[in-house]
């Protein structure tokens, strides 16, 4: 399938989930805007790497994606948006009456209001040209819950509600949105927690993972952040054209339980 002459957007994308999608789409023809809430020359270098591999436009813009201007800026800045991917995240974990608020406040602006600012932005331009695809990166923490997790879980939940509403907005014009659901995928951030996890158990490196952070992954296998991007292209593509207001579960069997 090819995405040659589409715009990508992929917000907190210079690293993990978002960063794999990025790779995919150029990898599939779109040309691509980067972005995280930093500045520094290694954000610029890594969206050179990806359009000297791909032989695709590939920029990086920074944007603070909790702050509602800078969202709705990064579209205008863009120059175009056919594809939108709501990637930005971040995460606290805390018993609810011990939260602290300023962490609240960061999860549901950059995990979920971020996503209606971006959105906002975007779907004139799609409706106008008659074709676009919003993708919203959830979690298997959007269709179901773990203690300590209030904020994200949430977030989350509220990110797929937002998902169908656009979905049911935009039916009929060109213009689909889904939400992916990953479980556990073996990001960089992830990768450095696995020696903390390993002297803590006890344990070595494959049996912590596959007994203790994969313990709620029937497959105890982690997803890759090229699968993500996968499945990303894929709902770009002609053949989900009829999908949309709908979620997809990367999560090695998670929710089915």
């Amino acid at each position: 399938m090819s995405l040659k002459g589409r715009t990508a957007i992929v917000t907190g994308s210079n690293s993990g989930i978002g960063l794999g999608a990025a790779e995919e789409l150029a990898r599939a023809g779109a040309d691509v805007v980067i972005n995280s809430f930093t500045d520094r020359p290694e954000d610029h270098a890594l969206a050179e790497k990806l359009a000297a591999e791909h032989g695709v436009s590939v920029r990086y813009l920074q944007a603070d994606m909790s702050k509602p201007d800078e969202c709705r800026a990064l579209i205008e800045r863009a120059g175009g948006c056919d594809i939108l991917v709501n990637n930005a995240g971040i995460q606290h974990v805390a018993a609810i009456e011990a939260f602290p608020t300023e962490k609240w406040d960061a999860i549901l602006a950059i995990n979920l209001s971020s996503a209606f600012h971006t959105t906002a932005a975007a779907l004139p331009g799609m409706r106008a040209k008659g074709w676009g695809r919003i993708v919203n990166i959830a979690s298997a923490h959007g269709l179901t819950a773990s203690p300590y997790k209030s904020a994200y879980v949430a977030a989350k939940h509220g990110l797929v509600g937002f998902t169908k509403v656009t979905a049911l907005e935009a039916a009929g014009q060109g213009v689909t949105c889904n939400a992916i659901c990953p479980g556990y995928v073996l990001t960089p951030l992830v990768e450095a927690q696995i020696p903390d996890q390993m002297k803590a158990h006890g344990m070595d490196r494959e049996t912590v993972i596959r007994e203790v952070m994969l313990d709620r992954q029937p497959s105890k296998q982690f997803a890759t952040t090229s699968q993500m991007g996968g499945t990303v292209v894929f709902l770009c593509s002609a053949h989900a054209d009829q999908i949309t207001g709908t979620t997809i579960s990367v999560d090695g069997g998670w929710t089915a339980l």
